[in-house]
């Protein structure tokens, strides 16, 4: 396993649609190891190939119970309910967004050795199915938010907002 570098939103990798994984070997297990050992590192929710500069559908999504989840050739077969909220990404580093995304989210993919499954998620698990699925398809979580707040503002909204909770 081995710390790869997660590009950011200028470079042109994070911005091409992803081919399908169809070789499930030892080239894909290590990718994958590397995805979780960047993720963690990086203390994020999720990382898809594409930041790291691989243009591979794989994903890692950590879930409700800590365990990161692969998902190879993810897709989104079933989502309902709305949430809004904070968002963020490894690779835009600094500055979040209001995001619109659905409470709860069902994906079905593969696994590491291209058995397909499904998986289910809400509230933050269902955004980051979300968010990193569309960063197979070229897409950054910037596109749905009509603002960016650096970490000094986000930080200032939340004491703010848990100020009138206080009251």
């Amino acid at each position: 396993m081995a710390l790869r570098t997660i590009l950011e939103d200028r470079d042109p990798a994070l911005h091409k649609v992803c081919r399908p994984v169809t070789r499930f070997d030892q080239r894909l297990w290590d990718l994958l190891d590397d995805l979780k050992e960047t993720l963690a590192d990086a203390n994020g929710a999720g990382l898809a190939a594409p930041q790291v500069g691989i243009l591979r559908r794989a994903v890692i999504v950590v879930d409700d119970q800590d365990n990161m989840l692969e998902l190879v050739n993810p897709e989104i077969i079933d989502q309902a309910g709305e949430q809004e909220g904070f968002e963020g990404c490894l690779s835009v580093p600094g500055r979040w967004g209001v995001v619109k995304r659905p409470k709860t989210v069902r994906v079905r993919a593969q696994d590491r050795n291209g058995m397909l499954f499904e998986a289910e998620g809400a509230d933050m698990v269902a955004r980051c199915f979300c968010h990193e699925i569309e960063h197979l398809d070229g897409r950054l979580f910037t596109e749905h938010a009509p603002r960016l707040y650096t970490t000094e503002e986000l930080d200032q909204l939340l004491e703010e907002q848990a100020e009138k909770e206080r009251k």
